[in-house]
């Protein structure tokens, strides 16, 4: 069983130079504790925030400093362009009608990264 994930989670991408945040809207109390966050938590600069540098080829920004650089690797900004929701969710727990988010979800970046949850902002609630 996973840790369900609330506000100020810490992610990574497997491209990214740094961890980041997860933001959730602060709407989703449930039991006192943090807002807890669903599958649909995934909009970039929203929900999800920069990793610091990228390092994936498929982002033009990379590939144009690589190729600026004689095809020396030069990491770039990074700018999540997520497509899509969480999976998997949660299949037996829903927050306002979304399943809600664990710690074994990850997430799709259009760049080929992986995002993933590295800790999942609280301990204490479990969920499949």
């Amino acid at each position: 069983m996973g840790q369900l994930v609330c506000m100020g989670a810490l992610t990574s991408c497997n491209y990214g130079a740094a961890p980041s945040s997860l933001m959730v809207a602060p709407s989703r109390h449930v039991d006192a504790i943090l807002p807890v966050a669903t599958v649909k938590d995934s909009q970039p600069f929203v929900n999800v925030l920069p990793f610091g540098l990228c390092r994936s080829l498929s982002n033009p920004a990379v590939a144009a400093a690589t190729a600026a650089a004689l095809g020396s690797l030069t990491p770039m900004p990074c700018v999540p362009m997520t497509a899509g929701s969480w999976k998997p969710g949660s299949p037996t727990v829903q927050v306002g009608g979304q399943p809600a988010l664990n710690k074994d979800s990850q997430l799709r970046c259009s760049w080929g990264g992986v995002i993933t949850i590295t800790m999942p902002g609280q301990f204490t609630v479990a969920v499949p």
